[in-house]
Order: structure tokens, then C-alpha cells, then sequence
């Protein structure tokens, strides 16, 4: 692969299913970068990916992600949440502000590992 610098200023945010907004910043076979961004107030569907790790690494805001069986657990800027495959998961953004974070999944993300765990 070749050394590659991708500006955010050639992203473009698109809304999604899920109730929140996404930034793809990265893609290979074997990892996927993407900017979420969730409203103030907002809950994202429940759900779980197959086949695919995904970790959240949160920038801005406070959220509270649930995850499998694990209590409801705030996070805030500088915190990381890791998600292993087939494990329901969700946030809501409890801040004033937009809640921001990174999802980095491995192998990377496609629509073909979502699965809802939520009527839509």
C-alpha cells in the first residue's frame, strides 16, 4: 500500500439508518475509519456487527453506551470502548453539544455485517 494522506476537508458526513451522522476517513480489508457524530438527546438503533471488532474512541461530549450485558456506562472525551463481534451495542449522547467519536472497526465495516437489533 502506498503512503497516503487523506484531508478531512475531501469527507463528506452522511446521515445513516442508526440515527446518527458518519465520516468514513478510512477504508482497507482490514480496518475502517469513520467520524460518528450523534445530537444532543439522540439514542443510535441497537444493534451488533458480525464478523467485526469495533471500538469507539470518544473525542467530544458525553455519551452513555450500552454494551451486551455490561451496565449502562458514561464516557467522555479521551475514553475508548471496545466491542467484539455479535455484541448488541448503542449510545445516547447525554451532553448539551454533539457527541463526536471515532469507530474503528476490524476487518473493516460494511453493510453486510449491520444487523438491527430494533424494529426500525
Amino acid at each position: 500500500m502506498q503512503t497516503k494522506i487523506v484531508s478531512t476537508k475531501s469527507l463528506r458526513e452522511m446521515p445513516t439508518v442508526e440515527r446518527c451522522f458518519i465520516r468514513e476517513n478510512w477504508r482497507s480489508e482490514n480496518v475502517s475509519i469513520a467520524r460518528a457524530r450523534v445530537k444532543s438527546g439522540v439514542t443510535t438503533k441497537l444493534h451488533h456487527l458480525v464478523g467485526v471488532d469495533e471500538i469507539y474512541l470518544i473525542l467530544r461530549g458525553k455519551g452513555l453506551v450500552r454494551i451486551g450485558k455490561l451496565k449502562p456506562t458514561e464516557v467522555e472525551a479521551g475514553d475508548t470502548v471496545f466491542i467484539p463481534a455479535g455484541v448488541p451495542q448503542q449510545i445516547t449522547n447525554i451532553s448539551r453539544s454533539d457527541l463526536i467519536f471515532y469507530c474503528i472497526c476490524t476487518p473493516k465495516f460494511t453493510a453486510k455485517c449491520y444487523r438491527p437489533e430494533e424494529n426500525p
